[in-house]
């Protein structure tokens, strides 16, 4: 982990503990924040102009980073930047001005409604029988009902706690049907539950008690979800148990959590034609970020005009 200023320091303190990001993202913006440093490693924070950004972002395409990356680096230093230049008297951003290139917009990997379905209907395998397998059910289902992100899920509390130490951020709300969950930049939203994603949930708050080890801490105690050391699951476990069932169900195809929201997201517009609602559903701040769902809703229309048009199909 990189050692940066007291004041970089001090700015990635307050996105965790005033804006809640995640340790994922906040990693990453520490990594982009070195970047910085290296290619600059004479000058002040202070003194840094536009014109430093500018050699620092070709610095960094020089050597091989992608336009996401990028993209992601100069969107820390314009975040620092506007954070940090008030409180000591700068006149302006320097990262303001400077554009990221263009990143291309690829579309999601999605699963069809009839994927999703065997994923989890699981025709063939057993029925999830003990606290790991129910367990497992209950988080793809709630993932594909409610098209939670993966910190979104694993953030997910039993019912709302607010002790000395320990406070929810999200939880579930079984008899209202619904989950409250605290997204990107700290806005929360409701999302609803599905009635397969209930049943499931209900299934392994029964068995829940298995996998805790002995009295936890608040956190612990709070969790929805525990993996097998007894505490709050962790993303990686999630990731490896999808991708297990994705195999064992006989999926051609690497299912992550996140194909789950995209397929969540997918087959909402196919349904509804509703950008509006699925853009409050998934918790977009813009709805140019929904609006790639519309493209990939256009491809799946195309593929069944070629093969439904007797004039579609070139020779």
């Amino acid at each position: 982990m990189h050692a940066l200023p007291p004041a970089m320091e001090a700015w990635l303190a307050h996105l965790e503990g005033n804006r809640r990001y995640s340790a994922h993202t906040l990693s990453g913006y520490r990594q982009d924040l070195h970047h910085l440093l290296v290619c600059h490693p004479s000058t002040d924070l202070a003194d840094i102009t536009e014109s430093h950004i500018r050699q620092a972002i070709a610095r960094l395409h020089a050597q091989g980073h992608k336009p996401r990356s990028l993209a992601r680096a100069l969107a820390a230093w314009r975040g620092f930047y506007q954070w940090w230049a008030p409180r000591i008297g700068l006149e302006a951003n320097p990262a303001a001005g400077v554009h990221a290139p263009k990143v291309p917009r690829s579309l999601p990997k999605a699963l069809s409604v009839e994927q999703a379905q065997v994923l989890l209907d699981r025709p063939g395998l057993p029925e999830p029988d003990g606290p790991v397998a129910c367990r497992d059910q209950a988080m793809f289902e709630i993932l594909y009902s409610s098209g939670l992100r993966l910190a979104e899920l694993v953030s997910l509390d039993r019912q709302p706690v607010r002790q000395a130490g320990y406070e929810s951020q999200s939880w579930i709300q079984l008899e209202e049907k619904e989950a409250i969950v605290r997204g990107k930049g700290g806005k929360t939203r409701s999302v609803p539950l599905g009635s397969k994603a209930i049943a499931a949930t209900v299934r392994w708050l029964a068995l829940r008690g298995q996998l805790l080890k002995g009295h936890g801490d608040p956190d612990t105690n709070a969790a929805l979800f525990l993996g097998a050391r007894g505490r709050r699951i962790s993303p990686r476990v999630v990731q490896l148990q999808l991708a297990k069932l994705a195999v064992q169900a006989g999926l051609p195809v690497h299912v992550h959590p996140h194909s789950l929201r995209h397929s969540f997201a997918s087959h909402m517009l196919q349904s509804a034609q509703d950008l509006r609602a699925v853009q409050e559903l998934l918790g977009h701040a813009n709805i140019s970020t929904t609006q790639i769902y519309t493209r990939l809703d256009f491809q799946h229309l195309a593929q069944a005009y070629d093969k439904a048009h007797p004039r579609a199909r070139r020779r």
